[in-house]
Protein backbone atom coordinates (compact mmCIF):
# COMPACT_ATOMS: atom_id res chain seq x y z
CA UNK A 1 0.00 0.00 0.00
CA UNK A 2 1.36 3.41 -0.91
CA UNK A 3 0.18 6.99 -0.63
CA UNK A 4 -0.37 7.35 -4.38
CA UNK A 5 -2.79 4.41 -4.41
CA UNK A 6 -4.68 5.83 -1.43
CA UNK A 7 -5.04 9.20 -3.17
CA UNK A 8 -6.48 7.43 -6.22
CA UNK A 9 -8.88 5.53 -3.96
CA UNK A 10 -10.05 8.77 -2.29
CA UNK A 11 -10.65 10.48 -5.64
CA UNK A 12 -12.67 7.56 -7.01
CA UNK A 13 -14.73 7.40 -3.81
CA UNK A 14 -15.43 11.14 -3.89
CA UNK A 15 -16.43 11.19 -7.58
CA UNK A 16 -18.13 7.80 -7.74
CA UNK A 17 -16.43 7.33 -11.08
CA UNK A 18 -13.10 5.95 -12.28
CA UNK A 19 -13.21 8.22 -15.32
CA UNK A 20 -13.84 11.46 -13.39
CA UNK A 21 -11.15 10.52 -10.87
CA UNK A 22 -8.71 9.94 -13.74
CA UNK A 23 -9.54 13.37 -15.16
CA UNK A 24 -8.88 15.05 -11.82
CA UNK A 25 -5.60 13.17 -11.36
CA UNK A 26 -4.48 13.91 -14.94
CA UNK A 27 -4.11 10.26 -15.88
CA UNK A 28 -6.02 7.65 -17.89
CA UNK A 29 -8.88 5.52 -16.59
CA UNK A 30 -6.98 2.27 -17.14
CA UNK A 31 -4.28 3.44 -14.74
CA UNK A 32 -6.87 4.31 -12.08
CA UNK A 33 -8.59 0.95 -12.52
CA UNK A 34 -5.29 -0.91 -12.22
CA UNK A 35 -4.32 0.94 -9.03
CA UNK A 36 -7.70 0.25 -7.42
CA UNK A 37 -7.52 -3.46 -8.29
CA UNK A 38 -3.99 -3.67 -6.90
CA UNK A 39 -5.08 -1.97 -3.67
CA UNK A 40 -8.09 -4.28 -3.32
CA UNK A 41 -5.89 -7.34 -3.82
CA UNK A 42 -3.42 -6.11 -1.22
CA UNK A 43 -6.15 -5.41 1.35
CA UNK A 44 -8.11 -8.54 0.49
CA UNK A 45 -11.45 -6.69 0.24
CA UNK A 46 -13.55 -4.96 -2.40
CA UNK A 47 -13.43 -1.20 -1.99
CA UNK A 48 -16.04 -0.42 -4.66
CA UNK A 49 -19.20 -1.91 -6.04
CA UNK A 50 -19.17 -1.50 -9.82
CA UNK A 51 -22.37 -0.62 -11.70
CA UNK A 52 -23.44 0.98 -14.97
CA UNK A 53 -23.40 4.53 -13.56
CA UNK A 54 -19.94 4.23 -12.00
CA UNK A 55 -18.91 2.89 -8.61
CA UNK A 56 -20.19 3.01 -5.02
CA UNK A 57 -17.85 2.77 -2.06
CA UNK A 58 -18.38 -0.44 -0.07
CA UNK A 59 -18.61 -0.63 3.72
CA UNK A 60 -14.94 -1.70 3.82
CA UNK A 61 -14.01 1.25 1.62
CA UNK A 62 -15.86 3.67 3.88
CA UNK A 63 -13.88 2.34 6.85
CA UNK A 64 -10.61 2.97 5.00
CA UNK A 65 -11.45 6.52 3.86
CA UNK A 66 -10.73 8.36 7.16
CA UNK A 67 -7.23 6.90 7.22
CA UNK A 68 -6.49 8.34 3.77
CA UNK A 69 -7.09 11.90 4.98
CA UNK A 70 -5.07 11.30 8.14
CA UNK A 71 -2.13 9.79 6.27
CA UNK A 72 -2.12 12.63 3.73
CA UNK A 73 -2.28 15.18 6.53
CA UNK A 74 0.57 13.56 8.47
CA UNK A 75 2.78 13.54 5.38
CA UNK A 76 1.95 17.19 4.63
CA UNK A 77 2.61 18.15 8.24
CA UNK A 78 5.91 16.29 8.27
CA UNK A 79 7.03 18.22 5.20
CA UNK A 80 5.73 21.50 6.66
CA UNK A 81 7.53 20.87 9.96
CA UNK A 82 10.80 20.10 8.17
CA UNK A 83 10.57 23.35 6.19
CA UNK A 84 9.16 25.52 8.99
CA UNK A 85 12.25 27.66 9.51
CA UNK A 86 12.50 31.43 9.45
CA UNK A 87 9.47 33.64 8.80
CA UNK A 88 6.05 31.93 8.52
CA UNK A 89 5.59 30.38 5.09
CA UNK A 90 3.76 27.60 3.28
CA UNK A 91 0.03 27.09 2.88
CA UNK A 92 -2.68 27.94 5.42
CA UNK A 93 -6.18 26.77 4.49
CA UNK A 94 -8.95 28.20 6.67
CA UNK A 95 -12.72 28.32 6.74
CA UNK A 96 -15.29 30.61 8.31
CA UNK A 97 -18.96 31.37 8.59
CA UNK A 98 -20.02 33.86 5.94
CA UNK A 99 -21.17 36.26 8.68
CA UNK A 100 -17.87 35.96 10.55
CA UNK A 101 -15.87 36.39 7.35
CA UNK A 102 -17.82 39.52 6.43
CA UNK A 103 -17.83 41.06 9.90
CA UNK A 104 -14.57 39.99 11.50
CA UNK A 105 -12.10 38.32 9.18
CA UNK A 106 -11.59 40.87 6.43
CA UNK A 107 -9.31 43.17 8.49
CA UNK A 108 -7.53 40.18 10.08
CA UNK A 109 -6.84 38.57 6.71
CA UNK A 110 -5.57 41.84 5.30
CA UNK A 111 -3.26 42.39 8.29
CA UNK A 112 -1.97 38.82 8.10
CA UNK A 113 -1.33 38.94 4.34
CA UNK A 114 0.60 42.20 4.77
CA UNK A 115 2.68 40.92 7.69
CA UNK A 116 3.39 37.46 6.25
CA UNK A 117 3.44 37.63 2.43
CA UNK A 118 5.23 34.28 2.13
CA UNK A 119 2.18 32.40 3.45
CA UNK A 120 -0.25 31.11 0.82
CA UNK A 121 -3.51 31.89 2.61
CA UNK A 122 -6.90 30.69 1.37
CA UNK A 123 -10.29 31.05 3.06
CA UNK A 124 -13.62 29.41 2.19
CA UNK A 125 -17.04 29.94 3.75
CA UNK A 126 -19.72 27.49 4.87
CA UNK A 127 -22.11 26.50 7.62
CA UNK A 128 -20.88 25.40 11.04
CA UNK A 129 -21.73 21.76 10.29
CA UNK A 130 -19.83 21.77 7.02
CA UNK A 131 -16.80 23.57 8.45
CA UNK A 132 -16.57 21.20 11.42
CA UNK A 133 -16.65 18.22 9.05
CA UNK A 134 -14.01 19.77 6.78
CA UNK A 135 -11.65 20.32 9.73
CA UNK A 136 -12.23 16.80 11.08
CA UNK A 137 -11.59 15.35 7.60
CA UNK A 138 -8.40 17.46 7.27
CA UNK A 139 -9.68 19.48 4.32
CA UNK A 140 -9.16 22.66 6.36
CA UNK A 141 -6.35 23.53 8.78
CA UNK A 142 -8.83 25.40 10.96
CA UNK A 143 -12.14 27.27 10.89
CA UNK A 144 -14.25 29.88 12.64
CA UNK A 145 -17.61 28.38 13.67
CA UNK A 146 -20.53 29.21 15.94
CA UNK A 147 -20.49 27.59 19.36
CA UNK A 148 -21.19 25.53 21.20
CA UNK A 149 -19.74 22.43 19.56
CA UNK A 150 -18.48 19.15 20.97
CA UNK A 151 -16.19 16.82 19.04
CA UNK A 152 -13.47 14.56 20.46
CA UNK A 153 -11.03 15.29 17.61
CA UNK A 154 -11.18 19.08 17.85
CA UNK A 155 -9.37 21.74 19.85
CA UNK A 156 -11.42 24.91 20.21
CA UNK A 157 -11.02 28.39 21.63
CA UNK A 158 -13.36 31.36 21.88
CA UNK A 159 -12.20 34.18 19.62
CA UNK A 160 -15.21 36.47 19.24
CA UNK A 161 -18.54 37.04 20.97
CA UNK A 162 -21.50 38.24 18.92
CA UNK A 163 -24.96 39.62 19.63
CA UNK A 164 -27.60 38.02 17.43
CA UNK A 165 -30.70 40.03 16.56
CA UNK A 166 -33.98 39.15 14.92
CA UNK A 167 -34.06 40.91 11.54
CA UNK A 168 -37.38 41.85 9.96
CA UNK A 169 -38.79 44.23 7.39
CA UNK A 170 -38.81 47.83 8.67
CA UNK A 171 -42.62 47.74 8.91
CA UNK A 172 -42.48 45.24 11.81
CA UNK A 173 -42.49 47.20 15.05
CA UNK A 174 -42.74 44.30 17.49
CA UNK A 175 -41.65 40.69 16.95
CA UNK A 176 -44.93 39.47 18.45
CA UNK A 177 -46.69 40.98 15.45
CA UNK A 178 -45.12 38.23 13.35
CA UNK A 179 -47.60 35.74 14.80
CA UNK A 180 -50.26 37.42 12.69
CA UNK A 181 -48.33 37.16 9.43
CA UNK A 182 -49.79 34.49 7.17
CA UNK A 183 -47.27 32.03 5.73
CA UNK A 184 -44.31 33.65 7.53
CA UNK A 185 -41.00 32.46 6.09
CA UNK A 186 -37.55 32.27 7.60
CA UNK A 187 -34.67 33.35 5.36
CA UNK A 188 -31.62 31.29 6.29
CA UNK A 189 -28.38 29.75 5.15
CA UNK A 190 -28.29 26.11 4.11
CA UNK A 191 -28.92 23.23 6.51
CA UNK A 192 -26.18 23.03 9.13
CA UNK A 193 -26.24 26.73 10.03
CA UNK A 194 -26.46 27.13 13.82
CA UNK A 195 -28.16 30.53 13.49
CA UNK A 196 -31.00 28.76 11.70
CA UNK A 197 -31.61 26.50 14.69
CA UNK A 198 -31.60 29.48 17.06
CA UNK A 199 -34.09 31.33 14.85
CA UNK A 200 -36.51 28.41 15.04
CA UNK A 201 -36.22 28.50 18.84
CA UNK A 202 -36.83 32.27 18.97
CA UNK A 203 -39.93 32.00 16.79
CA UNK A 204 -41.23 29.02 18.75
CA UNK A 205 -41.06 31.20 21.85
CA UNK A 206 -43.40 33.62 20.05
CA UNK A 207 -45.75 30.78 19.21
CA UNK A 208 -44.69 30.68 15.57
CA UNK A 209 -43.89 27.47 13.70
CA UNK A 210 -42.45 27.88 10.20
CA UNK A 211 -42.95 24.83 8.03
CA UNK A 212 -40.28 25.34 5.38
CA UNK A 213 -37.52 27.97 5.36
CA UNK A 214 -36.09 29.68 2.29
CA UNK A 215 -32.40 28.83 1.92
CA UNK A 216 -29.78 31.11 0.39
CA UNK A 217 -26.01 30.85 0.13
CA UNK A 218 -25.41 34.60 0.19
CA UNK A 219 -25.60 37.02 3.10
CA UNK A 220 -26.57 39.87 0.76
CA UNK A 221 -29.44 37.80 -0.66
CA UNK A 222 -30.77 37.03 2.81
CA UNK A 223 -30.75 40.69 3.85
CA UNK A 224 -32.38 41.78 0.58
CA UNK A 225 -35.20 39.25 0.97
CA UNK A 226 -35.88 40.32 4.54
CA UNK A 227 -35.86 43.99 3.50
CA UNK A 228 -38.42 43.17 0.81
CA UNK A 229 -40.73 41.65 3.41
CA UNK A 230 -40.31 38.06 2.23
CA UNK A 231 -39.48 36.77 5.72
CA UNK A 232 -37.30 37.11 8.82
CA UNK A 233 -33.81 36.00 9.80
CA UNK A 234 -31.32 35.93 12.67
CA UNK A 235 -27.89 37.51 12.22
CA UNK A 236 -25.09 39.21 14.19
CA UNK A 237 -25.95 42.87 14.83
CA UNK A 238 -22.72 44.07 13.22
CA UNK A 239 -23.54 42.36 9.92
CA UNK A 240 -26.88 44.15 9.49
CA UNK A 241 -26.11 47.46 11.25
CA UNK A 242 -25.57 49.34 7.98
CA UNK A 243 -28.82 48.05 6.46
CA UNK A 244 -30.70 49.00 9.64
CA UNK A 245 -29.21 52.52 9.67
CA UNK A 246 -30.37 52.93 6.07
CA UNK A 247 -33.91 51.95 7.10
CA UNK A 248 -33.91 48.79 4.98
CA UNK A 249 -34.52 46.40 7.90
CA UNK A 250 -35.55 46.52 11.55
CA UNK A 251 -33.47 44.90 14.31
CA UNK A 252 -35.05 43.38 17.42
CA UNK A 253 -32.93 42.57 20.47
CA UNK A 254 -33.22 39.16 22.11
CA UNK A 255 -32.81 37.86 25.63
CA UNK A 256 -29.12 37.15 26.43
CA UNK A 257 -29.62 33.38 26.45
CA UNK A 258 -30.95 33.60 22.89
CA UNK A 259 -28.86 36.43 21.48
CA UNK A 260 -25.36 35.83 22.78
CA UNK A 261 -23.19 33.48 20.70
CA UNK A 262 -19.51 32.61 20.79
CA UNK A 263 -17.46 32.29 17.63
CA UNK A 264 -14.89 29.54 18.07
CA UNK A 265 -11.72 28.76 16.18
CA UNK A 266 -11.36 25.01 15.76
CA UNK A 267 -8.55 22.74 14.57
CA UNK A 268 -7.72 19.10 15.02
CA UNK A 269 -6.11 18.62 18.41
CA UNK A 270 -3.52 16.28 16.89
CA UNK A 271 -2.56 18.66 14.08
CA UNK A 272 0.82 20.35 13.75
CA UNK A 273 0.57 24.05 14.64
CA UNK A 274 2.77 25.64 12.00
CA UNK A 275 4.42 29.01 12.41
CA UNK A 276 1.88 30.37 9.91
CA UNK A 277 -1.03 29.07 12.02
CA UNK A 278 0.53 30.44 15.23
CA UNK A 279 1.05 33.85 13.62
CA UNK A 280 -2.51 33.97 12.31
CA UNK A 281 -3.98 33.06 15.70
CA UNK A 282 -1.88 35.76 17.37
CA UNK A 283 -3.33 38.37 15.01
CA UNK A 284 -6.88 37.02 15.51
CA UNK A 285 -6.54 37.12 19.29
CA UNK A 286 -5.13 40.63 19.21
CA UNK A 287 -8.00 41.79 17.02
CA UNK A 288 -10.57 40.20 19.33
CA UNK A 289 -8.95 41.82 22.40
CA UNK A 290 -9.38 45.28 20.85
CA UNK A 291 -13.13 44.82 20.33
Amino acid sequence: MNVADLKVFEAVSRHGSMNRAASELHTVQSNVTARIRSLEEELGVSLFQRHARGVTTTAAGRRVLPFVARIARLLAEAQAAAQDDGPPNGALVLGGLETTTALRLSPLLSAFATAYPQVRLSVSTGTTARLVNDVVQCRLDGAFVAGPISHPDLHQEVVFREELVLVTAPTVGNPRDLAGVADLKTIVFQLGCSYRQRLETVLAGLGIVVAKPLEFGSLDAIIACVAAGVGVTLLPRGVVATAAEAGKVALHALAPEQGQVETLFIRRHDSYVSSAMAAFLEIARSGAARD
